[in-house]
């Protein structure tokens, strides 16, 4: 991006609090503080309910399923599968018809902890405060700013 005289934002977009990005920032803080108090009591981290959600939804996916979903990185979402794997909430195999896929699912006990874990929307709509109309828009305008923002990076590649 070049530094012309052009590229000066108008003055009220300057401050920090008025900043998307820091929006966006501190309201992910917000999130994870709330969702570290409602995962306590099962156990889990926000991404291993994330993870456990999925699996619950979908019965099985592999390892790169699993990233492409979630916007993980094989080298988060190993260990945290093994994690996951470790206290019996997934089982891990791979996928006989490739060798080179690993294929995740959750176990009974991975099964019955996701059926559990069902009250954490609604714990998180009661803390949010805000009807599920406005939750919907919010989601459908964030998933828009992800996939421009991912797009964008795309280009800027190329």
């Amino acid at each position: 991006m070049s530094k012309t005289a052009e590229s000066h934002p108008p003055a009220e977009l300057t401050k920090v609090r008025d900043f998307l990005c820091f929006s966006v920032y501190s309201a992910t803080n917000a999130f994870n503080r709330m969702y570290k108090s409602v995962l306590d009591q099962f156990g889990l981290t926000y991404t291993q309910y994330l993870v456990l959600t999925v699996l619950a939804e979908r019965g099985e996916a592999s390892v790169g399923e699993l990233g492409e979903m979630l916007y993980l990185e094989s080298n988060t979402l190993t260990p945290l599968l093994k994690r996951l794997e470790t206290s019996d909430l997934v089982g891990r195999r791979r996928d006989p018809a490739d060798e080179r896929i690993v294929r995740v699912a959750l176990t009974k006990s991975g099964r019955k902890l996701a059926e559990q874990a069902q009250c954490v929307p609604s714990e998180v709509l009661k803390a949010a405060n805000i009807s599920e109309e406005q939750i919907a828009r919010l989601n459908a305008e964030l998933n828009l700013l992800r996939r421009n923002l991912r797009a964008s990076q795309t280009n800027d590649a190329s």
